[in-house]
């Protein structure tokens, strides 16, 4: 497989970075930040990216999407991770449109995915109920009671919550905690009765929130693919948005990679330019050669989606545990080699440090996806 992009998907890497640096930059996440929006993206910006077809990228055109493929959606997600752009990428378009092809029936698909890709619907999934990744471990019930299933729990770590207009929240229908059978995925309205909404504060500026559900009754239509049955389909959606996740470390690592060598170029200390100093060179040398063999497990992650590779889990567990190795390494020493200067709020270097560690626990961290792939490898 050559790891390579074609012209076309070349074309669109270079169209999302001049597009993102002028309309989505660092400068635009902090203006939001300051300003205290809540649903923490401009919908200006966003509108421009549905024109542009964005959220419709790796939906098929049989659902009213482009038909791109997950790489151009991954080309998309690197140029967000370079500029910190803030938008429904992430939350609507990688994770739950994802979702929604993986459970979905044929009517769902039509009437979703192609709301999504006309930018007319923002969804998002409620999975995570504690601090740590941990699916299987899904608590919060959903009890049959005649034609409607009745949910209640709660969940946290639910991405663009304050502007997601129906949530897919994963329930319990049978089984205990840590069972695969007995999980389902339900769509919920965000006004829907006994729904409680939360924002939550995150350090990374980006817009989050918690789930509260208290007797809330949803009709069995809204359930996603069979009851009890979602454990495959939330697998593979999820490999796909640690793909995703993947690529937007490797463009944030990257950028952040690139600022810090123009400051070593550019600071002078006892005379000479600090990039001078044989040992900052030695570790800037060592963050190039990383960030070019995870641009490599990137790209054949992507590759490995959109051709229906059987070890896609092995796949999505080594990308992404090797990006946030290489993120956690490179937003660390940019932070160091900046001095003084990268720990002030003034300075957008420290924009990046937190927008990976937040990227990194999304999902499982590199904990949880190095061990899972040793257990996929029979270790």
């Amino acid at each position: 497989m050559a790891l390579v992009l074609n012209e076309e998907q070349l074309m669109l890497k270079e169209s999302a970075a001049g597009f993102l640096a002028e309309k989505a930059s660092v400068a635009q996440l902090r203006a939001l930040r300051d300003s205290g929006s809540e649903r923490g993206f401009s919908d200006d910006v966003w509108r421009e990216m549905v024109e542009m077809g964005w959220s419709g990228i790796a939906i098929p055109e049989a659902f009213g999407g482009l038909g791109y493929g997950y790489t151009g959606l991954g080309l998309l997600l690197e140029q967000a991770g370079r500029n910190l752009s803030a938008s429904p990428l992430q939350s609507t378009v990688l994770v739950a449109a994802s979702l929604i092809g993986e459970l979905g029936s044929v009517q769902q698909k039509e009437q979703l995915l192609s709301a999504i890709s006309s930018g007319d619907k923002l969804l998002s999934l409620a999975l995570q109920e504690s601090a740590h990744h941990a699916p299987l471990r899904t608590a919060l019930s959903a009890k049959a009671q005649g034609d409607d299933y009745v949910l209640d729990g709660e969940k946290i770590l639910v991405l663009d919550a304050a502007a997601a207009d129906t949530f897919i929240v994963i329930a319990r229908t049978a089984g205990e905690p840590g069972d695969e059978q007995g999980l389902s995925a339900f769509l919920v309205d965000a006004g829907t009765d006994g729904l409680r909404i939360e924002a939550r504060s995150m350090v990374d500026s980006r817009s989050a929130g918690a789930l509260c559900l208290e007797n809330v009754r949803v009709p069995a239509g809204n359930l996603l693919g069979e009851a009890g049955a979602a454990w495959q389909g939330l697998t593979r959606a999820l490999d796909i948005a640690n793909i995703g996740l993947a690529a937007e470390l490797l463009g944030l690592s990257t950028e952040a990679f690139e600022r810090t060598n123009a400051y070593l170029k550019e600071r002078r200390q006892f005379g000479r330019v600090i990039g001078s100093f044989q040992g900052l060179q030695h570790r800037a040398a060592q963050m190039f050669a990383e960030l070019e063999l995870a641009r490599s497990i990137v790209l054949q992650a992507l590759h490995a989606v959109d051709n229906g590779e059987p070890e896609l889990a092995l796949q999505a567990s080594a990308a992404k545990a090797k990006l946030c190795e290489v993120a956690q390494r490179v937003t660390n020493e940019a932070i160091q080699m900046h001095g003084g200067i990268g720990m002030t709020d003034e300075h957008e270097i420290g924009f990046f440090i937190k927008r990976a560690r937040m990227a990194q626990h999304l999902f499982g961290d590199y904990n949880y996806h190095l061990d899972r792939f040793a257990q996929l490898n029979g270790f």
